[in-house]
């Protein structure tokens, strides 16, 4: 049995494609073009890309983005006024602040600090309560975790009733995820570093969802024959034979796992492009619930 690929880099552009349209129509019908502001601290390279091609994205689908960088030593004072104003913005639909933040801000408050109409990253903690409880609905899902559930929605894999296994409980993918597929009616099991027998949790999973950040720790006998398995993780090992000298991972042994697994997403081009597609969509949306029609 080899499993199929779910390729997110194209259920992503499909997504890119619905929402172009509907922001077309939004400003046709409505005169709205929704709006993101990104907020970038400091000079940390992987957080310049990630917020450029944030950026790019938007531009695609016509969505207006503002950027807005402050100084590595920016007083949590400024960081949080630079909030406030934008809160403050109509034109302004979401906001983003990159993390990580640097070390001497307190990255809580500064969260805390974005309207809860505006937290298109979904980490407001009043977002991830609505999230935890039952008979309530967050404004906005964390993007990562959103972008798994909709890969498995775009595949038409039911999710009501299985059985499904977390490897993982940060508060960006692990805790997230889970509680998204809780409320689609699977039976979640959380695992995580004090977990005994891992491998015997995974192999009841129906669906297995890995974001640990070890890479390649998934093994074959670790995945129930037909599963479906959503490899969160992205790690660098060392390639000499690589042009950069390394090759990107993830946290699933992919060669051998796809023998076993029903549906499998790979590393790069499975999970991360969902990331900023949703990201998209949760912009759209803070745009529409803006002009009350959501």
């Amino acid at each position: 049995m080899t499993a199929k690929m779910i390729d997110g880099t194209a259920i992503a552009a499909s997504i890119q494609e619905e929402l172009t349209a509907e922001v077309a129509q939004l400003k046709e019908q409505h005169g709205i073009v929704p709006g993101l502001a990104t907020v970038l601290v400091g000079e940390n390279p992987a957080s310049q890309t990630y917020v450029k091609m944030k950026r790019k994205r938007c531009a695609e689908v016509g969505i207006h983005s503002v950027g807005h960088e402050l100084p590595a030593d920016a007083t949590q004072e400024q960081v949080e006024a630079l909030v406030r104003e934008l809160n403050a913005d109509p034109a302004i639909h979401g906001i983003l602040v990159q993390l990580p933040l640097p070390g001497h801000l307190d990255e809580e408050a500064v969260l805390n600090a974005i309207s809860l109409n505006k937290d298109v990253d979904g980490f407001h903690p009043v977002n991830i309560g609505r999230l935890a409880m039952k008979g309530r609905e967050a404004l906005f899902a964390p993007c990562t975790p959103a972008g798994c559930i909709e890969l498995l929605d775009r595949i038409g894999v039911e999710i009501r009733g299985k059985e499904a296994v977390v490897l993982g409980r940060s508060n960006i993918v692990g805790l997230p995820v889970s509680m998204l597929l809780l409320k689609r009616d699977a039976t979640v099991t959380i695992c995580h570093s004090r977990s005994k027998d891992l491998p015997a949790i995974c192999r009841r999973a129906d669906i297995l969802v890995a974001a640990v950040g070890r890479a390649e720790m998934v093994k074959a006998d670790w995945v129930q024959p037909g599963a479906v398995v959503i490899d969160v993780g992205i790690n660098r090992v060392d390639d000499p034979a690589a042009k950069r000298g390394y090759r990107l991972v993830g946290d699933v042994a992919f060669e051998e796992v796809k023998e076993v697994a029903g549906w499998l997403t790979p590393v790069p081009g499975g999970v991360g492009p969902m990331t900023i597609a949703m990201l998209l969509q949760n912009t759209v949306k803070g745009a529409k619930r803006a002009a009350g029609l959501l």
